[in-house]
């Protein structure tokens, strides 16, 4: 059975008071060369540091509604061209952007460190950008 991550990392002046979160995708389809995500399908898996879980559904809502606008852009669709035994090639449909990438290929897991920029993403920031996430998250996928 095939899962996704995304892990985000805390930055900013108040970063120490923030956490890094592991976010489960839990709606995908991975078939052939074609994978499928459902953007409003991320779950906080857990966070870097002591986070009451009262406080996931507000962090869903952010990504769903700010980060990735999952209303307006419902998939996140990755296309390989490619596929080898170190390297994955494609092209990935993110926020309405289409983008060539190339992601790493250790066995059965892919990573891929996705920069939210290139895909029109604003990284999320709270108060007046003092507390921010990096615009680099990392993308893991078992195969």
């Amino acid at each position: 059975m095939s899962e996704a991550f995304v892990f985000t990392f805390k930055d900013g002046l108040l970063s120490p008071l923030a956490h890094d979160l592991k976010l489960r995708v839990t709606k995908l389809e991975i078939a052939d060369k074609r994978a499928v995500f459902d953007a409003s399908s991320l779950r906080v898996e857990s966070a870097g540091g002591p986070l009451p879980k009262t406080f996931y559904s507000e962090i869903e809502k952010n990504i769903r509604e700010d980060v990735l606008r999952s209303s307006k852009f419902p998939q996140v669709v990755f296309e390989a061209a490619e596929v080898g035994d170190t390297e994955i090639t494609g092209k990935l449909t993110l926020c309405g952007v289409t983008r060539d990438i190339r992601l790493k290929r250790h066995g059965n897991v892919v990573e891929y460190a996705l920069n939210q920029p290139d895909f029109g993403i604003k990284p999320f920031t709270a108060m007046l950008g003092t507390l921010k996430v990096k615009p680099v998250v990392k993308v893991q996928v078992t195969l």
